[in-house]
């Protein structure tokens, strides 16, 4: 597997603050990699910094050896990199399906003459594309359903399918679980494995709960206080003194 991702030397800080300090993670073609560490720890800060919603003060981020360094985020998302998020950014009064359609919007043609001759050959075809996600996704009982009226579970993954949508290099998934029923949890953790299985998309996942991640991630790496504290298997990075420290103290 080559490389994908390669995060070098990263540093942030807010104020005194050091969000991150030195950090450096590397991700493989098709590998599912887990960001661990406690509340504060720079997990969210880092995927901020890959997504260009903060800019780092020193170090490198790379995609198949392209700088990401300075763009904005939407075109890290043209790059390839989809993300979703712990508090959930979907369009609420929207259809399932539509929230997908808006993940679509980056492969719209932008010659205006091109897109008029062809406006609707385009639409059919993403329209195709998200219905064939809604149904891989088991969406169909809520593709015209008003986002707002999904359980919490169903919204979760909409925001999958709509990053999915943008058929991304690159999944980033900002505590997939979080605030998930166990049973919620074990679907979505499903869906996951089935994304990489099926589409081949390498992810990124920052995730609280361990065993989570430890069922989703081939590979762990640990931050604490913003830096890079361990890494290695599931159980190599969880039995790391280090890491038992940053979670339970002293």
């Amino acid at each position: 597997m080559g490389g994908l991702l390669e995060v070098k030397d990263l540093s942030l800080n807010f104020g005194g603050i050091k969000a991150l300090a030195g950090v450096g993670v590397a991700i493989a073609e098709g590998e599912t990699l887990a960001l661990i560490g406690p509340n504060g720890s720079g997990k969210t800060a880092l995927l901020n910094c890959v997504t260009g919603i903060y800019r780092p003060g020193a170090g490198s981020i790379t995609l198949r050896g392209e700088s990401l360094l300075g763009l904005s985020p939407d075109a890290v998302t043209r790059r390839g990199v989809a993300r979703t998020f712990q508090n959930l950014r979907l369009f609420l009064n929207m259809s399932a399906l539509d929230n997908l359609l808006v993940g679509r919007h980056l492969h719209f043609r932008k010659n205006l003459l091109h897109a008029a001759l062809r406006m609707r050959s385009e639409e059919v075809r993403h329209r195709r594309r998200c219905e064939e996600i809604i149904e891989f996704l088991n969406l169909e009982p809520y593709r015209k359903s008003r986002v707002a009226d999904c359980p919490f579970g169903i919204q979760k993954k909409i925001e999958l399918g709509r990053a999915l949508a943008t058929e991304p290099k690159l999944l980033l998934l900002d505590e997939p679980v979080s605030g998930l029923t166990a049973e919620e949890k074990e679907e979505v953790s499903y869906w996951i494995h089935e994304v990489r299985g099926r589409f081949g998309i390498t992810i990124l996942l920052v995730e609280h709960d361990l065993r989570a991640a430890s069922r989703l991630a081939s590979r762990m790496v640990a931050l604490d206080h913003g830096v890079k504290i361990a890494e290695g298997t599931p159980e190599e990075v969880q039995r790391h003194p280090d890491v038992i420290k940053a979670y339970l103290g002293d």
